[in-house]
């Protein structure tokens, strides 16, 4: 499983310190509901709730139609989200949870599923386009910007012929569910460096 970091630097903190005084947050993007949860397209979800179990926190519902949990994360205030709303959907409770806690786009962290990496790879990058991700085409339209960082997870290509939008919902092979557990705690890692050291780092 490889762990790979490449896309343009953040800006380091003045004193060379984490930010610790400013707040993040890091959106999950999948789809709600019980039926959704193991499958591919959840993968930003699970994070979302490992991050907010080792916040000591548990996620509740908001008027923002998300699911909200806030705590420290690497010394610094974070705020973890779940969209209620389906994947197309994701922007609107994002952006609203962002202007709730008034955390400028440049700190606001979103984690989802990747295609064109295969299973196992993680990358960080700051801005860029939505790749075809309907979850970061509504982020970015709510949010009015391109310019914040994201933790793509790789499930790789669908098989054959198969149409990713059904490779998406399915759930995780076997396999793949063996690995999944680091894979998913890799990307929580990931997430915590970037709001301690940056994404340099």
């Amino acid at each position: 499983m490889r762990l790979i970091r490449r896309a343009r630097p953040a800006p380091a903190p003045p004193d060379g310190q984490a930010m610790a005084g400013d707040r993040w947050l890091i959106a999950g993007l999948g789809n709600p509901g019980p039926q959704y949860a193991g499958h591919r397209h959840n993968a930003g979800f699970m994070v979302a709730a490992e991050l907010t179990a080792r916040m000591g926190a548990r996620l509740r519902r908001d008027r923002s139609r998300a699911l909200v949990a806030t705590g420290q994360l690497a010394g610094a205030p974070v705020t973890v989200a779940e969209p209620l709303t389906y994947m197309n959907e994701s922007g609107r409770p994002v952006a609203a949870v962002r202007a709730f806690y008034r955390v400028p786009p440049e700190r606001v962290v979103v984690i989802h599923d990747e295609l064109d990496l295969p299973f196992g790879v993680i990358r960080l990058k700051l801005g860029g386009g939505d790749n075809g991700h309907n979850g970061l085409r509504s982020v970015t339209a709510a949010l009015g910007t391109r310019d914040y960082y994201r933790v793509r997870l790789g499930i790789g290509r669908p098989p054959g012929r198969m149409d990713p939008a059904d490779f998406v919902l399915q759930n995780f092979s076997a396999a793949e569910r063996r690995e999944l557990p680091l894979l998913v705690s890799r990307c929580a890692d990931a997430a915590e460096t970037l709001v301690q050291q940056g994404l340099q780092a």
